[in-house]
């Protein structure tokens, strides 16, 4: 008779004794063949488990924060840049600006939004090397006589001209050709190491536009950056449009807003502020950059009145050419950024 022990082991829904599951072991003894085979695999078990979960940890943090490739043509992850309310900022579209040796820019902000064709690679990376994060700004609908890329448009996909502007015309942001055109435009902005877009004129919808754009148009044309943007490791801003915002708030991550004072529509744009996201405000006043009254800068600056609901912006004064000079609440000198009139990009 064995001397093992009988117990009892389950087996689905029938107990058999260890007894009843023995071996003939290499010297002669019974060894139990069940009780052998279940702590090396409880062990095994343990040992993966002990490797596993921590390995799953970190992958899960590793990928939070991070946006994956909707694109199919950016990096697979990369973290997406989200600026914080009330960051200082410049924004110079008139022409290319100028760094010196020293990589020392003025005004000394946290933040440039510069056109992304006049300025060049090693103008944003010096911009960054400094501590700086760079906006670069294209129109992604409208048409513009002057771009190298002008001629890959189709008839069809240009509306009326826009108002005020007699070198533009609206785009119908639903033409996969207009799309296209997008994207390579959004690949040229990586290429040149850009840390977010600035896509201009998505509000054709609110303008009379010869296309007959929609705000569903207009909403889907905004993912669609959004999304082509984060492709490649960039975020997105919201040009304008304020009819949309509850409609793309999740998908960008600033605002920038032009004249929101002047047309006292400011409370609209809060709802970035409420989400946590930054709205980088323009106004042009009469008189710049030297016959501003000290009333209308008052009123800019008074976050009451037209300025109503402005709490958290960081709002810049400009000339409507959006050249080098600037000014900001709060303080009482005026910047003017170096322009670079000796090259384009």
């Amino acid at each position: 008779m064995s001397d093992l022990i009988t117990s009892p082991t389950l087996q689905g829904s029938t107990f058999e004794s260890v007894t009843d599951l023995t071996e003939t072991g290499t010297a002669g003894k019974d060894v139990p063949k069940s009780s052998w085979a279940l702590w090396k695999k409880f062990m095994v078990v343990g040992i993966f488990l002990v490797i596993a979960i921590p390995v799953a940890v970190v992958v899960g943090v590793t990928q939070a924060g991070k946006i994956g490739n909707k694109g199919g043509d950016g990096n697979n992850q990369t973290s997406i840049w989200q600026p914080t309310v009330g960051d200082s900022w410049q924004i110079v579209l008139l022409q290319a600006i100028q760094i010196d040796d020293n990589a020392v820019v003025t005004p000394d902000v946290k933040i440039y939004d510069l056109d992304v064709y006049d300025n060049d690679a090693e103008t944003i990376t010096a911009l960054q090397d400094s501590g700086k994060k760079v906006i670069c700004y294209f129109s992604a609908g409208s048409w513009e006589d002057w771009r190298d890329d002008k001629d890959d448009f189709k008839k069809a996909d240009l509306g009326k001209v826009l108002d005020g502007w007699a070198n533009e015309r609206w785009l119908d942001v639903r033409s996969d050709n207009v799309r296209k055109i997008m994207k390579k435009r959004i690949k040229f902005a990586a290429d040149k190491g850009c840390d977010a877009i600035d896509p201009d004129n998505v509000d054709g919808f609110q303008n009379d536009n010869g296309l007959h754009l929609t705000a569903e148009d207009a909403i889907d044309f905004v993912k669609f950056l959004a999304e082509t943007a984060a492709s490649y490791g960039m975020s997105t801003g919201l040009k304008n449009a304020g009819d949309i915002i509850s409609d793309v708030l999740d998908y960008v991550h600033f605002s920038v807003n032009e004249q929101c004072i002047e047309y006292s529509e400011c409370e609209t744009f809060a709802a970035f502020i409420e989400a946590e996201k930054p709205v980088f405000n323009i106004e042009y006043p009469a008189g710049t950059p030297d016959k501003v009254a000290s009333s209308v800068i008052k009123e800019i600056c008074s976050q009451s009145g037209n300025a109503t609901g402005t709490d958290g912006f960081s709002t810049v004064i400009k000339n409507m050419n959006l050249d080098g000079w600037v000014e900001y609440c709060g303080d009482d000198e005026t910047y003017t950024t170096e322009l670079d009139t000796s090259t384009s990009a």
